[in-house]
């Protein structure tokens, strides 16, 4: 029953986020929705991050900062990265088990690895289970952010930003399949990322940081 009960609700986020993301792009592409909710959040952004439209560079940082920040944090609170740690190694020791038993042409090994192979793949749906969680509340905060951005950076009456080789790129410039503003915010972001989950990562590892979580989110017994 616990497997059956695991696999309908890995199942039952996997509706739901897609559910969220159909919503969003909808949400995202009604012009007339996307800004009213840019126009609502725009008391709240401007003031913390707009600086009076002069810095439209910083703007985008600091809007990355946040976004990255908060996903981080979500990710990190609901992702246990000591089960998918284990998983990991389970899973690499499993791969280098089975490609020497096809190696050495041994079927009857490869026969009994295939055998547990399903089971291996259930467990780790379960340990990235977690990873979908905080999508769903992502969808929530983040993608309203982007409509806020986008909607910031339009009505700036300058828009242009200096590269070492070249001057007066729009933040609206398409050099590859997305606009400036969108390239320079997700460069940014992902250095960003990377750090920060490389850090909060090494924290979860801590007890320090499994009693906070306990404390938050008591375990059923």
């Amino acid at each position: 029953m616990k497997k059956i009960d695991g696999k309908s609700g890995q199942a039952n986020q996997l509706i739901m986020l897609m559910v969220m993301m159909f919503v969003m792009m909808f949400i995202f592409g009604d012009p007339d929705i996307s800004k009213w909710i840019a126009i609502s959040l725009n008391s709240v952004f401007y003031p913390i991050v707009g600086f009076d439209g002069k810095y439209p560079i910083l703007t985008i940082i600091f809007a990355g900062i946040i976004v990255v920040s908060l996903s981080s944090l979500l990710n990190n609170f609901f992702a246990d990265w000591k089960k998918m740690g284990e998983m990991q190694e389970f899973t690499r020791a499993f791969q280098k088990e089975m490609a020497s038993a096809r190696k050495s042409n041994d079927k009857n090994r490869v026969n009994k690895l295939m055998k547990i192979q399903p089971e291996i793949m259930g467990r780790q749906m379960d340990a990235q289970s977690g990873m979908m969680k905080p999508m769903l509340f992502l969808f929530i905060f983040v993608v309203p952010i982007f409509m806020w951005l986008r909607f910031f950076l339009g009505g700036l009456s300058y828009y242009y930003f200096t590269l070492p080789w070249e001057q007066g790129v729009s933040l609206f410039y398409k050099p590859f399949l997305m606009q400036s503003w969108l390239l320079l915010y997700m460069t940014f972001s992902i250095i960003l990322g990377q750090i920060i989950r490389s850090g909060l990562k090494w924290i979860s590892w801590s007890n320090w940081w499994q009693n906070i979580k306990k404390k938050i989110k008591p375990s059923r017994k």
